[in-house]
């Protein structure tokens, strides 16, 4: 008998543990803000901070007639401007001196967003 209950409480535990990996592997992906959220959370002329995986922080401002800047928020980093626009996942953006580069935002956590390229975390934005 001692042996039959032991037999249920593990059949009980692993199925528990089973039905948890299931539900963990099928976990809604991060919520993909569409480009019309972008653009009214962030592109709307006022400043937010963006830091990059190297812990490097700048005060961006995107403003809406497509023109963007950044401005370095420590001892770190350079001044830079360009323009964006939206795409049909995100937006893009053209630096000064650089290529083109598109990207899609994730909502990361409470005031906080990751900014991919494809499916590297390229910064996150804060506000």
């Amino acid at each position: 008998m001692h042996a039959h209950r032991t037999g249920v409480l593990t059949g009980a535990v692993g199925g528990a543990v089973v039905s948890f990996l299931i539900t963990s592997a099928f976990a809604a992906p991060p919520e993909r803000l569409a480009p019309e959220a972008i653009q009214s959370t962030f592109f709307n002329g006022q400043p937010f901070t963006a830091t990059t995986n190297s812990n490097v922080k700048f005060k961006m401002t995107f403003t809406p007639d497509g023109k963007m800047a950044r401005v370095p928020a420590g001892g770190r980093g350079s001044k830079g401007e360009g323009t964006w626009k939206l795409s049909k996942d995100g937006f893009c953006t053209a630096w000064k001196g650089a290529g083109a580069n598109c990207f899609t935002v994730v909502r990361a956590g409470e005031n906080k967003w990751s900014v991919l390229k494809g499916s590297t975390i390229m910064a996150t934005w804060s506000k």
